[in-house]
């Protein structure tokens, strides 16, 4: 028999959950007997031990794990690190969750009281242009660190993410095949989410041989949907839609919009007597109780949160990956047609 790796193939070999097996080896009492038993029994079969020194050098490190998100507001980011956190519970650790509250500074002093608390490992969702790069490239070295969601070229070992080209793509070529091409409704963009998102709208559209029509409205920081609702009445009372379909960059900005919408009387979907059509990005938690429910590209969260904490988990037991290959996990999303579009 080949040797067994790590603790995750020592898991999937044996039948056990590795949550359950990394509980086992942090503390053999915290799981239930029978468990116990069942695990020692495949402990012998495969022969399998577990890196010592890796265990006991995170045992000196405590059981945290750092969460840090852009903006807990932002039900998206509530709703991924609530799944996060439960799968850090479920392994036996201990999550804490920080907001930077879109602040660089904050998130600076979040990485610096992070690295006091000598967590076992940080799972980072960094502000992403917003960003000290010089303090991330510091955090990332000193603690094993995977980065989810907004991505930041060249920093840490793991990125993990979603499509956003592959997101704008599926949505636009549903949007030209019902109906008109639509405009793209963005703000300045905040992270490098947002600036992935506009290029693809303006390469798709070139493809599709439709002229690309981006509309930009003013604003800052992370009051998505006030900023959009501003904007948009300033945009519909100056009649510059040029098309009666609105794809805004993400979900937020697409519920200010049809705020916008309702006070200036505009019926919004698809069926007839509607005079425009609405669509978002990510499928917020809120998009299927707007009025109308929003068209939007479903994040997939389940696939985002497991596997940026499972690679988390093999950081923390067996080492960092090698800093010179770095990788990146892009996941796609997934078209939700509702009523608005």
């Amino acid at each position: 028999m080949s040797k067994i790796r790590n603790m995750e193939e020592f898991a999937r070999l044996s039948g056990i959950s590795r949550p359950t097996v990394s509980k086992y080896f942090n503390d053999p009492d915290s799981v239930r007997a029978t468990t116990r038993k069942r695990i020692e029994k495949a402990l012998a079969q495969y022969d399998y031990r577990p890196n010592i020194f890796a265990v006991n050098q995170n045992r000196k490190l405590t059981k945290n794990i750092g969460i840090v998100v852009p903006y807990l507001a932002d039900p998206f980011f509530a709703e991924i690190a609530r799944r996060i956190e439960r799968r850090c519970i479920d392994a036996g650790f201990w999550p804490i969750l920080f907001s930077a509250h879109g602040d660089q500074q904050l998130e600076n002093d979040i990485l610096g009281s992070l690295r006091s608390l000598k967590p076992a490992g940080a799972l980072l969702a960094p502000l992403g242009r917003n960003s000290d790069r010089s303090a991330i490239e510091s955090f990332c070295r000193n603690v094993p660190t995977v980065l989810f969601d907004s991505n930041i070229e060249g920093v840490g070992s793991t990125f993990i993410g979603s499509d956003n080209t592959q997101f704008v793509e599926q949505m636009v070529e549903y949007l030209c095949r019902t109906g008109e091409p639509p405009c793209f409704f963005e703000m300045p963009p905040v992270n490098p989410n947002a600036n992935k998102r506009r290029n693809a709208y303006l390469q798709i559209m070139q493809k599709l041989g439709h002229a690309p029509n981006v509309i930009r409205v003013e604003g800052a920081g992370w009051d998505f949907e006030k900023i959009s609702y501003e904007g948009a009445l300033r945009v519909l009372s100056a009649n510059q839609l040029t098309t009666n379909t609105v794809l805004c960059s993400n979900d937020r900005l697409a519920i200010g919009f049809l705020a916008a919408c309702y006070e200036r009387g505009l019926r919004v979907g698809f069926s007839e007597g509607c005079a425009l059509r609405v669509a978002g990005i990510d499928d917020h938690p809120f998009s299927r109780f707007t009025c109308p429910p929003l068209t939007t590209v479903a994040q997939d969260y389940d696939s985002v949160s497991n596997r940026a904490t499972e690679t988390l988990f093999r950081m923390i037991e067996g080492g960092a990956p090698d800093r010179t290959e770095r990788i990146e996990t892009l996941f796609e999303g997934k078209l939700v047609m509702r009523a608005s579009a």
